[in-house]
């Protein structure tokens, strides 16, 4: 019992993790109803690298110039996928469905590595996608693309993520996590406030709740998140946390639905069912396929 415990605490670890990630829709969600969309992200992510920068700059000495400016370019990657989410999420009353499909992120992963670098998907990947393809089906049919163009933008970041992933796995690994953490953190503040500078106008008066829901943002979902997710991820295996980060959705959308009222139509039930078992498919088809294998050799 006492050596299953530290894994335990891991996946406790993670379990929290996810169900922060999720508050933090519903913190960006209040957060923009006061505060200009790109802009939030902008001062969010700036301000979340100087939280981590105490912790990294030493490593600043010892990286090549030229991996550094691989770091800020994956960073564009992430900020471009992050001012998509954040528009999706400033014209969205459906969060839940959001997070739905842009957990589609990872399933996106070997579809986006096919065509950059040559990488065939596994047999995982083609399981799983008929089942995410039924349940984005499902969920423009409980509104309409044309009604909901949220969801469009939701799937465009999603793709964005998946882009920003396949990159930030080739090129970026030479820089230790906290530092490579800290310049896309950064990278993406820049990117935001620029973006806000040019098309957006801040309000003269902003209410002192919308800073709450900043301040949350920032500290909570963004800093203590990424705390929490990189503990759990240390005691437990790769597989166990991606199962446990599927949650996030899931937290999400209850968390929509108490806190935002969100409606759940039955299309968009069943497409979200779907859009989840094909994660589940996705990230646990190895050990599926040990579990087949080792009942076909109990049964010989």
């Amino acid at each position: 019992m006492q050596s299953h415990t530290p894994q335990k605490h891991s996946e406790l670890l993670l379990v929290a993790a996810t169900l922060i990630a999720a508050s933090g829709w519903i913190f960006s969600k209040e957060a923009i109803a006061h505060l200009p969309a790109f802009g939030f992200i902008g001062l969010r992510f700036l301000l979340a690298s100087i939280c981590l920068l105490p912790f990294c700059y030493r490593h600043f000495i010892r990286v090549k110039s030229i991996d550094l400016i691989k770091a800020f370019c994956v960073g564009a990657l992430l900020g471009s996928a992050l001012l998509l989410w954040i528009y999706a999420v400033s014209i969205s009353d459906t969060l839940g469905e959001g997070a739905f499909i842009m957990s589609l992120s990872m399933l996106f992963v070997p579809l986006v590595a096919w065509p950059l670098f040559g990488y065939k998907p596994t047999s995982a990947f083609w399981c799983s996608l008929p089942f995410a393809i039924i349940g984005l089906v499902l969920l423009s049919l409980a509104g309409g693309w044309q009604q909901s163009s949220s969801q469009l933008w939701f799937l465009f970041a999603a793709m964005m993520l998946a882009v920003h992933f396949n990159f930030n796995s080739r090129y970026a690994q030479r820089i230790p996590v906290l530092l490579l953490t800290c310049i896309q953190l950064f990278s993406t503040g820049l990117m935001g406030l620029a973006m806000s500078a040019f098309f957006e106008v801040w309000p003269d008066n902003i209410p002192n709740s919308t800073w709450g829901w900043f301040a949350l943002s920032v500290l909570v979902a963004t800093s203590l998140r990424y705390v929490l997710q990189t503990l759990g991820q240390k005691g437990t295996s790769t597989a166990n946390a991606a199962i446990i980060m599927i949650l996030e959705p899931i937290w999400t959308l209850l968390l929509s639905m108490l806190w935002l009222a969100e409606q759940m139509s039955t299309y968009k039930v069943m497409g979200c069912i779907f859009i989840l078992f094909a994660i589940v498919i996705n990230r646990s088809w190895g050990n599926l396929k040990l579990i087949y294998l080792r009942r076909g050799k109990y049964k010989n």
